[in-house]
């Protein structure tokens, strides 16, 4: 990888003298006590990481303003900000002191210890904005209805041991069934236990993220791909789905770089690596399984490519030992989900339409929700100035441009790649045959799968143009009376550079994190309180939902917009939703009934 970014070993020591009068010297050179041992310094980022987004939401929930007020919502993100300045401002600080006045060990472990925090702060900052939007409730967003309502149900028929809920995921309803049963009394207690976990998994997504891709890549880079996405996909409301995606893609990456590099490790060292990608996927599988499927023939075919068929047969035994542990071991955890899909899978229709089903399908660059406000497929998605396309797409691809002819011999390139297509030919392919067969089988969801890869593309391009520039100006310099010439690229410099874009990468991931935050605010629009009468429905009707509920001491929400004696009580009957038998049509929301045929190509239904 380029030199733009921390080394996790300590710094060069030919220089005598750094500027500033900063000595290099050998013991300077290594980072200090424990820390220069690698495990340890590995470890520190991931503490470091976590302690960063949990202390951060937990600081945020002392934060008491009324969310259903326009102002005290913005009070509440503007208090957000002003702890994100008091605790980021010195991180900062020391990454800059240590960069122009430290050593080079000194400041490549003040960078990956700083990466760290940033990305745990990138979605500690959202979680930190949903406890504002839920202050004086304890129920999560969403409360009991829709999508919240049917995990909360899930939950409850584990906990009556009803078993997994059919072709669904059984991770996360499980470890709600189980924090239920912890902490709030068990079946009753999902709505309060949901508020928990949706915090929690919110706060670790920028995480996980980063150290994901830090089993491929420096910290600086690692960062640039994990803030970005984190604070984008990040949906609070189902905060297990999106991070599996975030996660997958680097680990898929990394086990494909120990595929082709197998025949070098030992037989022991082989199985207990599959061992540990295998249980990583099962575990991922269970917690949200819909990546695999758009990623699958791409990575498949990706696969066959890198297994060395004719490189030997010690090579292949070594290379194939490991496919087959991982796989087995990823397919015995998985096995409760496997068998429901092969048993219920091909009776699962989706036909739920809304508003990304109606646009055009070769539109990726966003997304909207069914709760997407008086948003139409008339007026969204915005057209950009070139073919439609905006310059955030072009510059997109100009980035994946980079990394194709730049850095194509990357095994994490080709898998972006290979996700990308697999992803791409499903979109279309289902949405080719809508028309005719009446069903959506989730392919919108692949528009999140494709931006993320376009995304890390783009930043492995930025990476290897930085890298392959570096190379060109180092053959380039002259050596004078055995002394660089000004200018000469040394780690001082790229440390410095770093710093820099370390320090505008955290302020995008405060200006960022408060704009997700605040999608997630209680609507404050009189058209879209979902009270039975709205006329539509935004992103704000599930914060809203949660302050309509009796809390778990049986008083009513602080800031209940019906009063202190009127809230909702809490449904123990909940279940996992049972669908009406297959009609075999569209059920087309986001749609007025007198457009229902226009739009759907049929009559509405009611």
């Amino acid at each position: 990888m380029t030199d733009l970014a921390a080394d996790p070993v300590g710094g060069s020591t030919t220089e005598p003298r750094r500027p500033g009068g900063v000595t290099t010297d050998p013991a300077g050179s290594r980072a200090p006590g424990l820390l220069a041992r690698p495990w340890a310094a590995r470890t520190a980022e991931a503490v470091v990481s976590v302690v960063a987004a949990f202390g951060f939401a937990l600081l945020c929930t002392r934060i008491d303003v009324n969310p259903l007020a326009r102002v005290g919502q913005v009070s509440g993100l503007a208090m957000i900000q002003k702890y994100a300045a008091l605790v980021g401002l010195p991180v900062l600080a020391v990454l800059l002191y240590t960069a122009y006045r430290g050593s080079v060990a000194r400041a490549q472990l003040a960078q990956r210890l700083v990466c760290a925090a940033v990305a745990g702060l990138s979605t500690g900052v959202v979680a930190g904005g949903i406890a504002v939007a839920l202050n004086g409730t304890q129920w999560g967003l969403g409360g009991q209805e829709g999508d919240p309502g049917n995990l909360i149900g899930m939950a409850n028929d584990m906990l009556r041991g009803q078993g997994v809920p059919g072709v669904y995921p059984p991770g996360f309803p499980g470890a709600l069934a189980v924090w239920s049963k912890l902490f709030y009394g068990g079946v009753g207690g999902g709505g309060y236990a949901l508020k928990d976990l949706q915090l929690i998994c919110s706060a670790l997504v920028g995480p996980m993220a980063y150290l994901s891709w830090r089993l491929l890549l420096r910290p600086v880079w690692a960062l640039l791909i994990a803030v970005p996405s984190a604070i984008l996909f990040l949906d609070p409301i189902r905060p297990y789905s999106h991070v599996t995606m975030i996660v997958m893609v680097p680990m898929l990456a990394g086990a494909l770089r120990e595929l082709r590099r197998a025949h070098e490790l030992s037989t022991r060292s082989v199985v207990l690596r599959a061992l540990s990608f295998g249980g990583s996927f099962g575990v991922m599988f269970l917690w949200y399984n819909g990546w695999f499927v758009w990623a699958a023939p791409g990575v498949f075919v990706l696969t066959m490519f890198v297994v060395p068929w004719r490189q030997g047969a010690a090579r292949l035994k070594r290379a194939l030992l490991f496919l087959g542990v991982t796989v087995l071991s990823a397919g015995v955890i998985a096995s409760p989900l496997l068998y429901q899909l092969v048993k219920l899978g091909a009776q699962a229709k989706d036909r739920y339409a809304y508003l990304p089903v109606y646009i055009d399908p070769a539109y990726i660059m966003g997304w909207a929700s069914d709760r997407s406000g008086r948003l139409t497929y008339h007026d969204w998605p915005w057209r950009g100035e070139l073919a439609g396309q905006s310059a955030y797409t072009l510059l997109l691809l100009a980035g994946a441009a980079l990394a194709l002819g730049l850095g194509l011999r990357s095994i994490a390139v080709r898998t972006v790649a290979a996700t990308l297509i697999g992803a791409w030919l499903l979109r279309f392919w289902f949405a080719s045959h809508l028309a005719q067969d009446k069903a959506i089988q989730l392919y919108p969801r692949t528009t999140w799968i494709i931006l993320y890869a376009l995304m890390i593309l783009a930043v492995l391009g930025l990476m290897f143009a930085v890298q392959r520039g570096a190379t060109w100006a180092r053959t380039l310099q002259r050596v004078e009376d055995g002394k660089p010439v000004a200018g000469a690229i040394r780690p001082a410099v790229t440390g410095r550079m770093v710093a820099g874009v370390v320090c505008a990468l955290a302020l995008f991931a405060t200006m960022g994190a408060s704009w997700s935050a605040d999608r997630y605010m209680p609507t404050t629009d009189p058209k879209a309180i979902p009270d039975g009468k709205s006329e539509v429905i935004d992103m704000g009707a599930d914060a809203w939902r949660a302050h309509i509920l009796v809390n778990r001491n049986g008083k009513c929400p602080k800031y209940d917009p019906a009063g202190p004696t009127d809230c909702a009580p809490v449904n123990y009957k909940l279940k996992e939703y049972n669908n009406e038998p297959d009609k075999g049509q569209l059920w087309c929301a986001n749609v007025k009934a007198e457009e229902w045929a226009l739009v759907c190509g049929s009559k509405r239904p009611w």
